[in-house]
């Protein structure tokens, strides 16, 4: 994941807002490719990956530099690991023997020392930040209509959105080549691959 690039529909949505036609992006996505691609105004629902946070003080730091630290600690230790490829599930997590759980060294927060930390993410069962919360209520109350982009809306920090918008009143446009949870309350519903959409599109 950490080699991926922002593809043409990142740049068509830097392009909107560029010119007015989006006054922002509320997304479930963690890969922070629509700040890569150079959209200003995005709120992450589910963080960020790129960003280790400490939980107990809030300090935040770059990925990069956090890999780099733990690299340092443990000199050696990745190709002391021996794991079969097919081990390892689709999020990246895997069971290690106890030994070689014992054998790695966790790195500090650079801020309080502590050793609780975790990418800045929400995890299943966890609650979106309250300032998170905020800044999407903010959009939403400067938002006239909501534009949702390949999400099939299954989780409900997503869904919520779209019941608001359907609660007041204001169009509701989804495109996606799958099914939308809510879609029979849309105002407008185009079931179709998104690059294709999106390159029909003005």
């Amino acid at each position: 994941m950490g080699n991926a690039e922002p593809n043409g529909i990142h740049r068509r949505l830097v392009q909107w807002e560029r010119e007015g036609r989006i006054n922002g992006i509320i997304t479930q996505n963690v890969d922070g490719l629509h700040q890569q691609a150079g959209s200003r105004r995005v709120i992450p629902v589910h963080g960020d990956l790129s960003i280790v946070r400490c939980l107990d003080c809030g300090h935040a730091e770059d990925r990069l530099h956090f890999d780099a630290r733990l690299q340092a600690a443990n000199e050696g230790y990745l190709e002391s690991v021996e794991i079969d490829p097919e081990a390892v599930n689709p999020d990246g997590d895997v069971e290690l023997p106890q030994y070689l759980v014992e054998q790695f060294n966790m790195v500090a927060c650079e801020n309080c020392g502590s050793l609780v930390l975790k990418p800045d993410v929400v995890y299943f069962g966890e609650s979106v930040p309250p300032a998170r919360k905020e800044a999407m209520a903010q959009l939403q109350a400067e938002s006239t209509s909501l534009l949702v982009l390949g999400s099939s809306l299954a989780v409900m920090s997503g869904y919520r959105i779209l019941l608001d918008f359907v609660k007041l009143g204001l169009p509701v446009a989804l495109i996606t080549n799958g099914h939308v949870r809510g879609e029979q309350k849309a105002t407008w519903r185009w079931r179709v691959p998104l690059e294709r959409a999106m390159a029909q599109l003005p």
